[in-house]
């Protein structure tokens, strides 16, 4: 069974109540036709309900009647939502109208759902800006607890035969959000991204910090932030299995890490990798996929109160059902976790 048929039981085990805020948009509605046929979640669409239904008709969907459609221009749905937002955003000024308004914006009602309680995550980005899909889950659901920085993962799933990360699985973090994370953040980033570990790839994680140096092997400012990230990350989860600061093959392999690193609890077999920065994670991930032939799976957005996830507006139906089901799998974990 691979990573996404685990996904899928769990998630039909345990169905969670998915947002769709681009509800008229056909890739949505046929991963969301799937997604229901399969039982893996109870599906919201937000749209106009006759444009639903028409595109529905027009894409032979069959599914679709399951799902509860949304509309945003519903007087009643606003009534109900926009006294949550303006409770959210009074300090920054906002007015009952434009808290009326905003809650009429189909990303924005989503995520004022899921705070409410009336939902458990939400997908979108196959129509809206990832700037867009992320403001509006900052200002409305927030992050976690003892987190203020939200993050990007990615699952990589290695190829039958690499001796790397648990069971051909790793994480990398941060490659999507965050340029240049200060100490705290970079703590930050580590605890979200062993969560993530947990969560979606489903492997006990071992966090490895990396730079370009090992144990003092060089003297730099950006060495030292990675030191006291690491530090920070112990102090905010005691029995995390963590080290740094680590070059990555002192991560990853035994012999290197016997060397460099004889005392370190992770003896060559981190299966997270926290990255310095995000030119790094980024530039690593992309060269990993390419040059080993790995699957990379994400941006998984990590940190937030509650699971939002961001697709690309280039994306297919099968990443928008495979990000629905790591959507449900957040969901459940964070459950479990309160």
């Amino acid at each position: 069974m691979d990573l996404f048929d685990t996904l899928k039981a769990k998630a039909q085990n345990q169905p969670q109540r998915i947002v769709l805020p681009e509800g008229t948009e056909p890739r949505t509605l046929t991963a969301a036709d799937r997604i229901i046929a399969d039982g893996i979640a109870n599906i919201f669409l937000i749209g106009d309900p006759e444009e639903i239904k028409k595109m529905a008709k027009e894409l032979k969907l069959k599914n679709i009647k399951k799902a509860t459609i949304v509309n945003p221009a519903d007087e009643t749905v606003i009534d109900r939502y926009a006294p949550l937002f303006f409770d959210l955003r009074k300090k920054k000024g906002i007015t009952m109208d434009e808290a009326r308004l905003a809650t009429a914006n189909p990303l924005y009602l989503g995520c004022l759902m899921v705070k409410a309680g009336d939902a458990d995550g939400q997908v979108a980005g196959a129509m809206n800006t990832t700037g867009n899909v992320l403001r509006a889950a900052f200002q409305v659901i927030k992050t976690q607890p003892g987190i203020d920085v939200v993050s990007g993962a990615f699952i990589m799933l290695l190829p039958e035969g690499m001796p790397f990360g648990t069971d051909g699985i790793m994480v990398f973090a941060d490659c999507a959000v965050v340029p240049d994370p200060d100490a705290s953040q970079l703590a930050q980033i580590a605890v979200s991204a062993a969560q993530t570990a947990r969560d979606i790839a489903g492997i006990e994680p071992r966090v490895a910090m990396l730079s370009f140096s090992t144990k003092g092997s060089a003297k730099h400012d950006r060495v030292d932030k990675v030191i006291e990230a690491t530090r920070i990350a112990k102090e905010m989860e005691p029995s995390l299995i963590i080290d740094g600061e680590l070059q990555a093959d002192a991560a990853i392999v035994p012999g290197v890490a016997h060397t460099k690193s004889p005392n370190s609890a992770l003896s060559g077999r981190a299966n997270v990798l926290v990255f310095p920065s995000l030119e790094v994670g980024n530039i690593a991930y992309k060269l990993v996929q390419r040059l080993g032939n790995v699957q990379a799976v994400g941006p998984v957005l990590q940190g937030l109160a509650a699971p939002v996830n961001d697709l690309s507006r280039g994306c297919f139906p099968e990443d928008i059902y495979k990000t629905i089901i790591m959507t449900c799998n957040q969901a459940i974990g964070l459950k479990n976790n309160n």
